[in-house]
């Protein structure tokens, strides 16, 4: 990727080679000034089928490459990431409006680890052993170990480019396998520093391909015979054609969230409010774990919704490259008509409206919406923006009902300082994760990770993600060098 002082032109990588694309070039605007920030290779199905052909090439020498050569190389890529964390971050918030708070973040806690976390977890991914129980004898050896899956394609989102997508990488590279990766087109640029330092830090060529344009080239990629596997972060819907298109090929699919945030009647509501303030406007919404519906009990409604106005007003929404600034702009059109057609949903159905912050260009404001029903948009689908949907409930039983009747489940966010009551409908939300007294913004990078329902399919993070894209296999040994003593047959009568 080559700077020049307005714009970074940024290319493919395809078998060690950066290269422009197929059908030319796009632009990634600013989305807080509307300005140019790159000029980006637009790959085409040629460019697609080529990063295939050179993974399929380049994965079978990368699998028998010795594990702590592929471990001494991801440790590499951390430290390179790390050295260049603010250039990246700097990105980050240039691509996607993120702001350079949460973009450091982003690559100092997530990224540039995740790299290391992985070498780690791959040194640690055991196979087992087991008797024989089929005979009775001495000379059955049964092992099981496991192979790589091949090639991955890697689909990744806009909201955590980084992260997500060095996850992705580093586990799927860890276990043997290589990768085409597609990131999104809203933040190519600080993906494309990512593979560069991957391929600085010695993956051989064609281990890691890079491959920018628009959702063709991702379904083109999803779709390609010489996929194995599939990564994909984003949309249910797109999440759904994806499946459609890979069949019977492993993958692992993180897609939308429905966000019930439960507050009941005994909880610390302070803590609450802040964890609804993290949970509905950290990076405005747009996590697929944000807080998407507040069901709060009626017994600290009138608390709770005046403490939440109160923390709304003080935040400082504006310029993402200002150090003091806690919310941005939103990433794009799309995002943005999405919230606006859901607010007016409800508005139409009845809901009353509160905003703070500026609504203009790609800004939306800070909303709260009360007087919400579960038969408003907002409260059956996500939202992905900086909006607070508060409900009034009676109880925990009808928190559980109305959190039950969304097909999605990614995370749930319940605030009670009773533990049986926690345990008790933690268990009953069909869930992932709920996270007891804690936003729902709240992962860590060492537990399994992913959704119920049409929330997503499998888990990823740690040996989870290493499950998803290495085959167990099973080595079944027939000694043979001792004499069996016994009728091998364990049961009689055959």
């Amino acid at each position: 990727m080559t700077t020049t002082a307005t714009t970074a032109t940024v290319e493919a990588l395809i078998d060690g080679e950066w290269t422009g694309g197929g059908a030319g070039t796009f632009e990634v605007l600013s989305p807080h000034s509307r300005e140019p920030v790159a000029a980006v290779a637009r790959c085409d199905e040629g460019d697609v089928a080529r990063a295939v052909q050179a993974a399929r090439r380049a994965q079978p020498g990368w699998r028998e490459t010795p594990v702590i050569e592929r471990v001494k190389i991801l440790r590499r890529v951390h430290d390179l990431v790390a050295e260049r964390a603010e250039e990246i971050a700097r990105t980050i918030t240039a691509e996607i409006g993120k702001t350079i708070t949460d973009a450091r973040e982003e690559v100092y806690e997530y990224s540039a680890p995740s790299w290391h976390k992985a070498g780690e977890e791959v040194l640690r991914h055991r196979g087992l052993s087991f008797p024989s129980s089929q005979e009775q004898t001495n000379n059955k050896r049964l092992v099981l170990t496991h192979r790589p899956v091949g090639v991955i394609a890697v689909i990744t989102p806009y909201n955590f480019p980084t992260d997500i997508s060095s996850i992705a990488l580093a586990h799927a590279l860890a276990a043997g396998n290589a990768v085409v990766w597609k990131p999104s087109e809203y933040a190519p640029g600080c993906c494309t520093m990512i593979a560069a330092a991957a391929a600085e830090a010695g993956l051989p060529p064609g281990v890691l391909n890079v491959v920018h344009g628009f959702g063709d080239v991702g379904a083109a990629l999803a779709g390609q015979a010489g996929i194995d596997g599939v990564f994909f972060t984003g949309s249910t819907a797109t999440g759904e054609r994806i499946a459609r298109a890979a069949p019977l090929k492993p993958q692992l699919l993180e897609l939308g969230g429905d966000g019930p945030f439960i507050v009941l009647a005994d909880a610390d509501v302070d803590a609450a409010v802040e964890g609804a303030i993290n949970g509905c406007f950290y990076y405005t919404g747009q996590v697929c774990t944000s807080a998407e519906r507040l069901l709060v009990h009626a017994d600290v409604y009138d608390e709770f919704l005046a403490k939440l106005r109160a923390r709304t007003a003080e935040l400082r929404i504006g310029d993402p490259a200002a150090e003091d600034t806690f919310m941005g702009p939103v990433c794009n059109e799309a995002t943005l008509a999405r919230i606006r057609e859901h607010i007016a949903d409800a508005v139409a159905k009845g809901a009353r409206v509160e905003s703070f912050g500026p609504d203009k260009g790609l800004y939306h404001p800070a909303t709260i919406l009360t007087e919400v029903d579960p038969g408003m948009r907002i409260m059956q689908e996500e939202t992905f923006g900086p909006v607070a949907p508060v409900m009034k409930i009676g109880s925990a039983a009808e928190a559980v009902e109305i959190a039950n009747r969304s097909s999605l489940g990614l995370i749930a966010s319940l605030w009670t300082r009773d533990l049986a009551t926690a345990w008790r409908v933690g268990e009953a939300l069909p869930h992932g994760s709920v996270n007891v007294n804690e936003t729902s913004n709240y992962w860590d990078q060492l537990a399994p990770f992913g959704g119920a329902g049409r929330s997503g399919v499998g888990r990823e993070l740690s040996q989870w993600f290493l499950d998803s894209f290495t085959e167990p296999k099973l080595l079944v040994f027939e000694l043979g060098d001792t004499e069996v003593k016994y009728d091998r047959r364990a049961e009689g009568g055959w």
